[in-house]
């Protein structure tokens, strides 16, 4: 007996001991990939990102100086400040910034002279958890909350302790509470503001001030003792004992200095210290994490699956707060008011319908409900759908997809706002143009209806805004019909087509035209720019998301398509830079990409290795979706081959990694491709289970051998939305050659408007 205890002690304890080995699933995600890029060069355009999920605020560590769109760049040697950031891209810069930085030493205050040099191998960068000790000794921690964060700033023994806080590139206003150990105030900068907004903060302090004062970028004008200051990027500075280690928590308000007070109260109130912060942040992105598990790949595999998966759920940002009552409500960045409900914001449309949406969908459907009615909200509020807010509408790139996302979300059974209003605003959107940028209502509208196209050179990226405006007007056929409204579905039903006229046969590819309907001459298919957005013919061909069949008719069959999509690879990587005069960074990474004329970087070419899943050769999508997981992704400072954009670039990776990807957001197809891992298991929020088995599956069993879907049979090319919700597991057997008798049937093909 009491042998068969030390046996049964033993085993616990070696239980106890792998359970505590056990790696913790949120330290797979590094928040410094894709850091490492510049102007010129995209791996990702990324920064260090502390922040919950969806969260109002986050935080980033700033090597850059103030007002440098890439605010951390992973081969700089110092950093100058800890700042509060909202930036969907670099191209755009930040709003509502202001920074921390802790001063050891002689006090510093100018952000050049105040910059501590550090190492990488002295960061720790995870979702919840941001570190890193500076070459002087002292260390600054981070952990978020979803309007603020709580920090812990260490300093070396007897080394004067000072804390800087900056005004940033706007104006700024700071006071402080010696008594409290507090500072409040309130920072006013961006480019896409509105005239009322400002961003009120509130930061307190765990010990007291020795010393204080205010201080004036410029002149770096210090006054030491004063309490009160203003103007553009005033700050101020606290000290703190000799060799201090300080916790400091921080929130921040859109709507007043009192809300961020009770902000500060409602989110870090109940954290004694910053590990219970910690614990608690670390906690809600576990449970993010462990509801998409994946099981089976390399450690690698992992990692960039996770460092994914945290980008794919950090935009778009909530731009609501929650009052006494515990309700939400919100500044608006269109009409200037507060509104009851929610908000969200910091997200460009034509970057993300593509996948981020879809995911949202399967992962998120309240919170995709509540975006829905934000939408139309939006939309009574500014006169225009959004199409990427930043905080406020700026209108940025092409097409109206707005009505995608809104047309995506009813067709899966999130029905929580009026289809009709809906129907209405993309209306309007589609007849007119809009004061602000080219996804502001429609550029070329009236050519659109006119001709059937837009026409060049009366409008730059015409051939590709036809394209996108005519998947547009699928989407708004669609919710038309499905929820039987007659006069839209025949109005969109005219024009939902009109991506034929941009066809031209003798060539094979989708071109410029003219007012009088003459094809734009010269044509070369490797020039960017002109009837292109960001691309070429070779990479916009492919934009018919709605009618993959139709585009195959045009091109004279599957044989024929399959070919010019295979000829996409087989092509040599080079640029002609046209109407761009010069390199732009999407050439480059194309370039470096080296997959020919296949340039994942940018989101016009990223559905169409799913296209031979129409065309009767599936096994093709299969070989090329692994090898651009494998080849273009990793977990590393050169993670991404071009701008991740607000989590497209992740999401494409996550779905595409789970066996499956949204060619046609607007209809409830998911299009198969070849999942990473052996199994994945994705826990929805009605708490129902879908598990994607590859059995068989390695680096080199990339190929769908046989499928079966709850037991039964399946060769399908596609599951639908209906078929995860309701849970349930579908099973691939993995080989390492094509079956190419497999998914070749018409009923096998997924939705086009042309086989319906």
């Amino acid at each position: 007996m009491r042998t068969r205890f030390k046996i049964l002690a033993m085993l616990l304890g070696i239980a106890g001991i792998a359970n505590a080995q056990q790696k913790d699933i949120v330290s797979y995600a590094n928040t410094r990939q894709g850091t490492n890029s510049h102007f010129g060069l995209s791996h990702g355009n990324t920064y260090p990102t502390t922040s919950l999920p969806f969260g109002m605020n986050a935080w980033s560590p700033q090597t850059g100086r103030n007002g440098d769109g890439w605010k951390y760049q992973y081969k700089a040697d110092s950093i100058r400040g800890f700042q509060q950031v909202h930036q969907c891209s670099p191209w755009v810069g930040d709003y509502a910034v202001f920074s921390l930085m802790p001063v050891s030493g002689p006090l510093q205050v100018n952000e050049y002279a105040r910059a501590a040099a550090f190492t990488h191998d002295a960061e720790i960068a995870q979702p919840d958890y941001y570190k890193v000790t500076f070459r002087n000794g002292t260390k600054t921690e981070i952990t978020p909350t979803e309007r603020g964060a709580h920090f812990r700033f260490s300093f070396p023994a007897k080394k004067a302790a000072y804390l800087v806080l900056d005004g940033y590139t706007g104006m700024s206003e700071v006071k402080i509470y010696p008594k409290e150990r507090k500072i409040t105030g309130y920072v006013r900068n961006g480019a896409f503001i509105p005239k009322s907004f400002k961003n009120y903060f509130v930061v307190v302090f765990d010990k007291p001030f020795e010393v204080y004062g205010t201080w004036e970028p410029g002149p770096n004008k210090i006054t030491e003792g004063n309490q009160q200051a203003g103007g553009k990027g005033a700050g101020a500075y606290v000290k703190f004992a000799d060799g201090a280690t300080v916790q400091a928590k921080v929130a921040s308000s859109y709507i007043s200095p009192e809300q961020a007070e009770l902000t500060l109260t409602r989110e870090l109130g109940n954290y004694k210290s910053f590990n219970h912060t910690r614990n608690a942040a670390n906690n809600t992105w576990k449970t993010l994490f462990n509801r998409v598990k994946v099981e089976g790949g390399t450690e690698e595999d992992k990692a960039t699956f996770y460092s994914c998966l945290f980008r794919a759920n950090l935009f778009s940002h909530q731009f609501f707060e929650y009052n006494k009552e515990g309700k939400p409500y919100y500044y608006s960045p269109y009409d200037e008011k507060i509104h009851d409900g929610y908000m969200y914001t910091d997200n460009g449309f034509w970057d993300t319908f593509r996948a981020q949406f879809p995911l949202n969908t399967i992962l998120h459907p309240e919170m995709e409900g509540r975006y829905m009615q934000a939408l139309l909200d939006a939309q009574s509020q500014c006169g225009w759908l959004p199409a990427w807010s930043f905080p406020s509408e700026t209108g940025g790139m092409l097409g109206n997809h707005a009505i995608s996302l809104l047309t995506d979300a009813w067709v899966k059974g999130i029905r929580t706002f009026d289809p009709k209003k809906a129907l209405d605003a993309y209306f309007h959107e589609a007849m007119n143009k809009g004061p602000w940028g080219g996804a502001n209502g429609r550029a070329g509208w009236k050519e659109y209806y006119q001709l059937g196209y837009v026409s060049f050179p009366e409008s730059h990226g015409s051939t590709s805004q036809t394209l996108e405006y005519a998947y547009d007007d699928f989407c708004g056929y669609q919710l038309a019909k499905v929820t039987g409204n007659k006069f839209y579905e025949q109005l969109f039903s005219r024009t939902m087509y009109n991506y034929r006229n941009q066809f031209d046969s003798s060539t094979g590819f989708m071109r410029g035209r003219k007012v009088n309907g003459d094809w734009v001459e010269p044509f070369e298919p490797f020039e960017w720019g002109g009837p292109y957005t960001e691309g070429n013919a070779w990479h916009w061909l492919w934009s018919v998301f709605h009618d993959v069949q139709g585009l195959i008719n045009l091109m004279g069959g599957n044989e024929k398509f399959v070919a010019k999509l295979d000829s996409v690879f087989s092509l040599p990587n080079k640029v002609n830079p046209g109407y761009y005069g010069g390199m732009i960074h999407e050439m480059t990474e194309m370039v470096e990409g080296n997959m020919g004329q296949y340039a994942h970087g940018n989101q016009p070419i990223q559905h169409m290795i799913y296209l031979y899943n129409y065309a009767g050769q599936p096994w093709k999508t299969q070989q090329h979706v692994r090898n651009v997981m494998d080849k273009l992704y990793s977990a590393t400072e050169d993670g991404y081959p071009g701008d991740e954009d607000q989590g497209q670039m992740s999401s494409w990776y996550v779905i595409s990694a789970l066996g499956f990807y949204s060619v046609c957001p607007g209809t409830d197809q998911y299009i198969i491709g070849s999942p990473v891992f052996g199994k994945a298991t994705i826990t929805l929020e009605n708490g129902k289970k879908f598990i994607v088995e590859a059995l068989n599956n390695s680096k080199e069993n990339v190929y769908i051998q046989s499928a079966t879907l709850n037991g039964k049979p399946y060769s399908r090319n596609y599951i639908t939305h209906e078929d995860i919700m309701n849970g349930g597991t579908l099973v691939l057997q993995m080989g390492n050659q094509p079956a190419k008798n497999r998914g070749i049937g018409e009923d096998d093909k997924p939705f086009s408007l042309s086989k319906r």
